[in-house]
């Protein structure tokens, strides 16, 4: 008879090394466009101690700062941080308030 192993996984976030959910992404899509730069500065004939001191210390601004973020935010912070900012504030009422009780009033009636 087989056995097979259950995985206890599912359903939870993703995590490497305490980075969890977008906070991944966003650090492995960083790393890979500050390597992508250097090698573009490079290539274009930057020196090549600029190209080093650009990429270490952007990739260690880069890490601190997704890490910052992950303890800060936490695994949907920034998801939740944007939807708050696609809320508004407040709701701007142009019409008069008897002029609304005035038009509900009126549908009420049959």
């Amino acid at each position: 008879m087989s056995t097979f192993n259950i995985n206890k996984g599912i359903g939870r976030t993703v995590e490497f090394r305490g980075l969890k959910a977008q906070y991944l992404f966003i650090f492995a899509g960083g790393l890979l466009g500050i390597l992508i730069l250097v090698m573009v500065m490079y290539m274009a004939g930057v020196h090549s101690y600029i190209c080093l001191v650009f990429g270490i210390g952007s990739a260690s601004l880069l890490v601190w700062q997704t890490f910052r973020m992950n303890r800060k935010y936490g695994a949907y912070g920034l998801m939740k941080l944007a939807a708050k900012k696609k809320h508004p504030r407040y709701i701007i009422r142009r019409k008069a308030l008897r002029a609304s009780i005035r038009l509900n009033s009126k549908r009420a009636m049959p």
